[in-house]
């Protein structure tokens, strides 16, 4: 029988006050083993007590669940390959954990992992290959409360409610989920081509796989030290961008608190427990996904004669294995068929024939397999376990090290005494520069160097991915082969290689395929390493000053061209109003600045032409700064400003409407205009969304998610503000749908109550206490 308590804020303030007022939570009083305690403070967030983990992992799946239960159970769907059989074949998929285009390439994909028993056999092995007792532990409470709430029947939010496809979830559903994002980049970029690829047949999928391009997922991430600190204190700021609207990626936010043994806040996924990044008492990380790093290779296959489903290794014919995966897909008459297609897999992994918008051909003599460094990887719960009970920064880095369980992130983290770390520890094909020399096929000639994708021989055993002494797993990098620094002042990351995490102290030495040296840097990275140093020009940071920096909403590009373009403008005739736009823009894309929305659509053609923009070409001494001044000689530039005031001028915008008229999103019938602005204008509030030609952005698709600032005191209680950009709940009856959204577009944080006394001090506080039982 649910216990289903409600306690007056008043009341629960005094029952618990009993407690202390500990850093780390105690279990309020008359509590049995059986029973999760949820505190709710502001905007909705709940704080998690319990007496073990089971209990702790409950109390989060309830909470979760509340808030993003339709969120939870697309997923399940989506991992389970029955979104044709509920939802029909031909719409997109809105789980975001793989990049197929079609709910039946979706389901073809997942079905041929679920049948290949991949998750199920990591999930036989000890740990750390497989998941540490607690995190089991975690996970099986998590799913009895997400089926706790279930069961109550309190299902409002429309995507869901009365769906033959909301059902209870099982543990193998969560760590389906987690292994999913893991191959994102891998495995799961090229899910419609694995699904419908066949010998001699086109090449098949869309194209808008990853190769190296938009996936939606970036992030900006800084860690300052006691160098760069007002109090010698660390600073962490947390600015993950993810998809919007992808079920399977969104963040929530929460914190656990066992006492003694964890104590942590931060944002996670629904459907899986634990945070993606977050803090404790004395220390805190934030994330970006290494998107200049390849997490697979692909391997040419040489055919037999006659026989193009035999390929050749050392000589030796060597079957490829066929699937006949089968799926139910719902008809336009609500019938249900079973649709049946072959997957062939390789010893390397499956064929493909497409990787992005590049044709890989399965002919006669060869075809094209792709080996995901992430398929054997099951650990990212426990890695995030780990990175959560780290007191120190290094303690944290040397959790990864450990636990060897990241897909594709790079670690930034930073504590109270000042020190700060990162980590690119992650699956990486252990693929050394001289290997890729002496294995790479023609194809991978071309694409190692510009992209880091290596193509390597499949027809010899030597080409086989190596493997590190120290990796967890065969055939990927260990962490002593990876970059890593550790410093006093800070380290920033905007999606950028390795090699540039502090200008003052660029790093190499490392293999291709974990990322390019000495190369351009994008716009965020360059302008997120100048408003650094424009800070500790004047002072050191505070948590006010690194929040101050996350809104500055300074765009850039335009701080590097603008004094280019009005020259050039006032140069060419019929231009006055955009001349005007552009010389009294306040040079930010703040919702109010006049003039940011016709910069955005010229710098949205001229960042195009790549380096025909500049005069001054990149300088590897100088990459903070370089490449630089507008080359406005170049008539291509000039049209460009000419269409932009074309689209304005077709579409009746004013050319100099303040920018958050058409740059907004809508929630509950009500517009929020929205600062930020396109990462390729270097706006460090990275917001991205497609551009009606008739209202400009009306809706974001990608960009920044969960926000943090952590600045460390010395007491325990750790100065903290967040922000859900999207809010806690997808539910649009819940009242916590659109709260934090609104604070955003206003540049508001919310302060986090952390420690007991601020928690229980909320003037929202509801306590809710849930029972297994």
């Amino acid at each position: 029988m649910l216990l289903w308590k409600r306690i007056a804020a008043a009341g629960a303030a005094m029952s618990l006050l009993a407690a202390g007022t500990a850093t780390a939570a105690q279990p309020p009083d008359g509590v049995s083993r059986a029973d999760a305690t949820i505190r709710y403070t502001e905007y909705g967030i709940p704080h998690i007590v319990a007496n073990d983990y089971v209990n702790l992992g409950f109390g989060q799946g309830y909470a979760a669940a509340k808030d993003n239960i339709c969120a939870i159970a697309d997923v399940a769907v989506t991992t389970r390959a029955e979104r044709s059989r509920w939802l029909g074949p031909d719409a997109p998929p809105t789980s975001g954990v793989s990049q197929a285009s079609t709910n039946l390439a979706s389901d073809l994909y997942f079905q041929g992992l679920n049948e290949s028993g991949a998750v199920e056999r990591l999930l036989g092995e000890p740990a750390p290959r497989g998941p540490y007792r607690e995190v089991r532990e975690l996970i099986r409470g998590y799913v009895e409360g997400v089926n706790k709430y279930l069961r109550t029947g309190e299902i409002t939010d429309p995507a869901c409610r009365g769906a033959g496809w909301l059902k209870p979830i099982t543990e193998l559903d969560v760590h389906r989920h987690s292994h999913a994002i893991g191959m994102i980049f891998g495995q799961g970029g090229v899910a419609d081509s694995i699904t419908a690829s066949l010998p001699g047949a086109p090449p098949a999928g869309t194209g808008r796989e990853r190769m190296t391009g938009e996936t939606g997922i970036g992030s900006n991430a800084i860690a300052i030290g006691s160098a760069a600190s007002a109090n010698g204190r660390g600073v962490s700021l947390a600015n993950p961008h993810l998809p919007w609207q992808a079920s399977g990626t969104r963040l929530w936010q929460s914190q656990l608190s066992l006492p003694g043994k964890l104590n942590v806040s931060g944002a996670g996924i629904p459907g899986i427990p634990l945070m993606w990044l977050g803090h404790n008492e004395t220390a805190a990380w934030s994330g970006t996904a290494t998107d200049t790093t390849r997490t697979y290779t692909l391997f040419e296959l040489k055919l037999v004669p006659g026989s193009p489903t035999t390929y050749l290794v050392d000589g030796k014919p060597e079957r490829m294995r066929r699937n006949d995966v089968s799926v139910l897909s719902r008809k336009a008459d609500g019938t249900l068929e079973r649709v049946v297609r072959p997957q062939w897999t390789t010893r390397y992994g499956p064929v493909t024939t497409r990787l992005g918008q590049r044709e890989l051909p399965w002919t006669a003599s060869s075809a094209y397999a792709i080996a995901d460094a992430n398929a054997g990887n099951l650990g990212m719960t426990n890695s995030m376990f780990e990175i959560a009970r780290g007191r120190t920064a290094g303690e944290m880095i040397d959790s990864v090290r450990r636990t060897q369980g990241l897909p594709w992130m790079n670690i930034l983290a930073t504590d109270d005494r000042g020190r700060v770390e990162y980590s690119q520890i992650h699956g990486v094909p252990h693929v050394t520069d001289e290997k890729a020399a002496r294995c790479n096929t023609p194809l991978g000639k071309e694409l190692f160097d510009a992209d880091g994708i290596a193509v390597l021989d499949g027809s010899r055993t030597a080409c086989a991915w190596g493997r590190d002494r120290d990796a967890l797993r065969p055939g990927v990098f260990g962490p002593s082969s990876l970059p890593g620094l550790s410093r006093d002042d800070y380290l920033a990351n905007s999606n950028d290689s390795y090699w540039l995490f502090n200008p003052a102290a660029p790093k190499t030495g490392f293999p291709r395929i974990v990322g390019p040296v000495r190369t351009e840097q994008n716009l965020r990275t360059r302008g997120g390493f100048v408003e650094i140093a424009d800070q500790l020009k004047k002072s050191g940071f505070t948590g006010q000053a690194m929040r101050d920096l996350m809104f500055s909403h300074r765009d850039h590009a335009a701080e590097l061209v603008r004094a280019d373009v009005v020259t050039m403008c006032a140069a060419m005739p019929g231009m006055d109003a955009a001349c005007a736009a552009l010389a009294g823009w306040d040079g930010r894309s703040d919702a109010g600045s006049r003039g940011a929305l016709l910069f955005d659509r010229f710098w949205s053609r001229a960042d195009r032409m790549g380096p025909a923009v500049w005069k001054v070409p990149f300088d590897v001494k100088d990459p903070v700064h370089t490449p630089n001044t507008l080359d406005t000689g170049n008539a291509a530039i000039r049209k460009a400003l000419t269409d932009a005031v074309a689209e304005l001028t077709a579409a009746k915008i004013p050319l100099d409407a303040p920018y958050g008229d058409h740059h907004h999103v809508e929630r509950d019938g009500k517009k929020i205009p929205l600062g930020g602005g396109a990462a390729g204008r270097g706006v460090y509030n990275s917001l991205g969304g497609p551009w009606d030609p008739a209202r400009g952005y009306t809706e974001i698709v990608h960009g920044g998610t969960y926000l943090h600032v952590v600045a460390f005191t010395g007491t325990g209680c750790p100065d903290t503000t967040t922000l859900l950009t999207y809010s806690q709940s997808a539910n649009p009856e819940s009242a916590h749908h659109s709260d934090q959204t609104e604070l955003y577009a206003r540049k508001h944080w919310v302060t986090e109550r952390y420690c007991e006394k601020d928690i229980l001090a909320s003037p929202s506080l509801e306590v809710v206490r849930v029972s297994r039982r």
